[in-house]
């Protein structure tokens, strides 16, 4: 019996003269079979060109009627922010008015004390840095409350605004007035000495009686009182007011003798 091997059924020999297929390594591209190229080649075809418009799909064209929305909302605001800023300028230049008018006598339209002492304060530190010179007058007006009582109070101050503008006249544009309270007024004098500052002290007084005042059927004269002091480096406020209030009162005792011996003589 012969030794020979036999093809079981159904399953087919080995074909010797065929090559088995090789598995195809990572780094060669996969040919793709309807065009004979690599894969990676068909980024370009027909299929891609396709998928392109879907990356746009989420944004839509906006409609003609929101940009006019949008433009006519933007020239409302536009609009309201230069109505603000007009009220803002017209605020700031309300404020600064305001802010001078603080300082004005609303009765006779020179300084008050606040802006009075405000300026003097002014005037030592210049005094102080700069060397100048400068003096301090306070005046008070004599038989002024005579006017109260027989004309009112109207007719006094038809005689204040007279005594501040004629103050006004007898100065310098760099001289400063102000109404102290009541009665009182106050002029800061610039580069002046002792002397040139009693004289002009002097003639404030003369000047003040030289202003009659014509109320209804009455003529209305008052008399004043001045006091002086030069204004120092080293001095504050307070103390130039004090001194020149104290020589202004030593200045009214004074008048008051000479009008007791004048009546004795008489």
């Amino acid at each position: 019996m012969k030794n020979s091997k036999t093809a079981k059924p159904g399953r087919k020999p080995l074909s010797a003269g065929r090559p088995r297929s090789r598995l195809h390594s990572a780094q060669s591209p996969e040919l793709a079979p309807e065009f004979g190229k690599p894969r990676e080649a068909q980024t370009s075809g027909p299929d891609s060109r396709r998928r392109e418009p879907k990356a746009q799909e989420g944004k839509r064209p906006a409609a003609p009627g929101v940009k006019t929305h949008s433009r006519a909302a933007a020239m409302r605001l536009a609009a309201e922010v230069d109505a603000l800023a007009a009220e803002l300028e017209a605020s700031r230049a309300r404020i600064l008015e305001l802010e001078a008018r603080i300082d004005i006598d609303p009765l006779t339209e020179i300084r008050n004390r606040r802006g009075f002492e405000r300026e003097l304060a002014r005037s030592l530190a210049y005094v102080k840095r700069y060397g100048a010179s400068a003096a301090l007058v306070y005046i008070d007006l004599d038989s002024f409350k005579p006017v109260n009582d027989r004309h009112g109070h109207a007719a006094g101050d038809a005689v204040l605004k007279a005594i501040a503008a004629r103050l006004i006249r007898q100065v310098r544009t760099s001289d400063i007035v102000g109404r102290m309270g009541g009665d009182e007024f106050a002029v800061l004098l610039w580069n002046v000495n002792g002397v040139a500052a009693a004289a002009k002290a002097a003639a404030l007084e003369t000047a003040i009686y030289a202003t009659p005042v014509r109320w209804k059927n009455s003529t209305l004269v008052v008399g004043a009182s001045a006091g002086m002091t030069l204004l120092g480096a080293l001095d504050s406020p307070a103390e130039v007011l004090a001194r020149a209030d104290a020589a202004m009162y030593a200045r009214k005792h004074a008048r008051k003798a000479e009008r007791s011996l004048n009546s004795i003589k008489q």
